[in-house]
């Protein structure tokens, strides 16, 4: 029988393993709602119930995924990804709350659990009160969104290390974590490892207002950046130049301490699509952004076994075959239910060249409005259509969200077993 980590690196070389690999929180763009979390491990009989879930990134309030869990699931994948949150703190001083929906949750002690007047959440940049907060959840609300701490912009004066601060060389401490985790997840599991090393996300709006930053400088208005991308474009590739000479730096060093335990590499999780359409023209893109993910995929493809990751939400059809040509490996999340992102046409044009590591089924519509029995339908149909000739691994299209049945839940993971099986039954 394979190991996961032998099924997730046969799919990834476009061939059949034994079964169609499954990942469930190998990263922040393939994980569920830590209310969603608690209400299946319920239904797995994993817990009592009560018992809370530890929310392991704030800022979307995903949940944790333990070993338990993946294990009843079958699931094949593990993250490897830093032990700091969005907003700067870290994962440690685990405190009770409680979701909006009801749910019980730890989260880290420099979160902050103290409402304002009209019930919103505020967060702050490393749970320092003393400074502006960067982010809030809406009363009765999921998650958080980035609160915008633009000073104002003066052209003449712009200074490209401004939106470099976050931009360093890594530290010994930061690589002692990596090697430690990286040793840790390889020996004691027999996962795959997606790594999120970050520092490659050129211009991944999630992180342009730096939410972990107490003072941003530079551009940090969403809008003023994407305007941006045409009005300052000079200025937008000078940072995205050194960017990726600090980027490819700390690869190099992350490397020599991790080695090649690692499975595949989050390398970008800028998204250039809408519902509708694409943000930029694919020209843009190549003039822009496909010079600094071809010189970090080249240098992960030359030195290393590491596949490489880009996640890209909406329908980004146009720009596909400028991410094989540029060297990606793996696209995710898939987005089917955008505009022209037919799964048969994706998996036609481009199935042979790259991964399709997503996909699994609708989140928009059908997971959390749908019949139990339309999702096995669709889990089933996605299968027979991403999973031929393998390059494909399982998962919903992005996060499960907190508002999703369980029952739809279950009946995915179901599917999944009974229809992810290569010529045979499960």
């Amino acid at each position: 029988m394979m190991t996961s980590r032998e099924r997730v690196e046969i799919a990834l070389s476009h061939r059949e393993p034994d079964r169609v690999p499954l990942d469930l929180g190998g990263s922040v763009v393939t994980g569920m709602a830590a209310s969603a979390v608690y209400r299946l491990r319920q239904a797995l009989g994993l817990d009592e119930p009560g018992r809370p879930v530890k929310v392991i990134e704030p800022y979307q309030m995903l949940g944790e995924i333990e070993m338990d869990l993946i294990e009843a699931l079958g699931v094949d994948v593990v993250p490897l990804q830093s032990n700091k949150t969005f907003f700067g703190f870290r994962n440690e001083g685990w405190k009770p709350w409680q979701t909006f929906d009801g749910a019980p949750v730890l989260v880290p002690e420099k979160f902050n659990t103290e409402p304002e007047p009209n019930g919103d959440i505020l967060q702050y940049p490393e749970g320092d009160k003393s400074v502006p907060p960067s982010g809030r959840m809406p009363k009765g609300g999921w998650y958080f969104d980035s609160i915008i701490r633009q000073p104002p912009i003066d052209d003449n004066n712009l200074n490209v290390e401004d939106n470099l601060e976050e931009f360093g060389p890594i530290t010994e401490e930061e690589l002692e974590f990596w090697r430690t985790e990286a040793e840790r997840l390889y020996t004691t599991t027999d996962k795959a490892i997606l790594a999120n090393f970050g520092g490659t996300g050129f211009g991944d709006i999630a992180l342009v207002p730096a939410p972990w930053l107490k003072h941003p400088k530079g551009i940090r208005d969403v809008e003023e950046w994407y305007v941006s991308l045409v009005t300052r474009r000079d200025y937008v590739y000078k940072v995205f130049e050194k960017q990726c000479e600090i980027g490819i730096e700390n690869l190099k060093r992350i490397h020599e301490v991790v080695g090649e335990k690692v499975t595949a590499v989050f390398v970008t999780g800028t998204d250039f699509g809408m519902q509708r359409g694409c943000f930029i023209s694919p020209q843009t893109y190549r003039d822009l952004f496909a010079p600094f993910h071809r010189e970090v995929n080249n240098w992960v493809h030359k030195n290393t076994t590491w596949k490489t990751f880009i996640h890209s939400c909406g329908s980004i059809m146009p720009l596909i075959e400028d991410f094989i040509e540029v060297g990606f490996d793996i696209l995710n999340p898939v987005q089917t239910s955008a505009a022209n992102m037919d799964p048969k046409e994706l998996k036609a044009r481009f199935g042979d060249r790259i991964v399709f590591w997503g996909g699994g089924v609708d989140t928009q519509h059908t997971l959390p409005y749908g019949t139990p029995e339309e999702v096995k339908r669709e889990v089933r149909e996605r299968i027979e259509i991403f999973g031929k000739g393998g390059g494909f691994v399982f998962n919903t299209v992005h996060n499960v969200q907190a508002n999703v049945p369980v029952e739809n839940i279950v009946a995915m993971y179901e599917a999944v077993r009974e229809y992810g099986v290569y010529g045979g039954s499960p």
